[in-house]
């Protein structure tokens, strides 16, 4: 069921200094700031050969990053996300496992524009996971 490692999410407390210490310091493709109101962030996608490093950024004072920066003011990994074929069939088959799906347990759409759910992190070692469908 699980496909390939399709990105590492970091939360930043400053998106531009984040960026740029990626294509500076680092010399990686980055793309431009996205904002995502449905999941309350601003997102960059630095593209690497075989994956992706998406920086999450809050997008307003509802935003589900402002709790995590609060804990974790520097930043930090925030979750990994999988790819999978089929994401209702996937959420189907967590479920009847005992996975926990955030939310309604609907997809919503995501950055990529593809349908994405989250898991709750308590049921994977503490790791927040994102499924989207490719």
């Amino acid at each position: 069921m699980i496909g390939r490692l399709n990105h590492v999410a970091i939360a930043v407390p400053d998106l531009e200094a984040a960026s740029a210490q990626y294509r500076n310091a680092l010399g990686a493709k980055v793309g431009e700031p996205q904002d995502e109101p449905d999941h309350g962030v601003t997102v960059v996608f630095i593209e690497l050969p075989n994956t992706k490093i998406e920086l999450l950024y809050p997008l307003g004072d509802d935003s589900p990053i402002n709790g995590f920066l609060e804990k974790n003011p520097a930043g930090g990994i925030h979750h990994v996300c999988y790819e999978v074929e089929d994401i209702i069939a996937a959420r189907d088959h967590l479920k009847a496992t005992g996975a926990r799906v955030l939310g309604t347990g609907e997809p919503k759409i995501g950055a990529h524009g593809k349908p994405v759910l989250f898991l709750h992190p308590k049921d994977f070692n503490g790791c927040l996971v994102e499924l989207e469908q490719v």
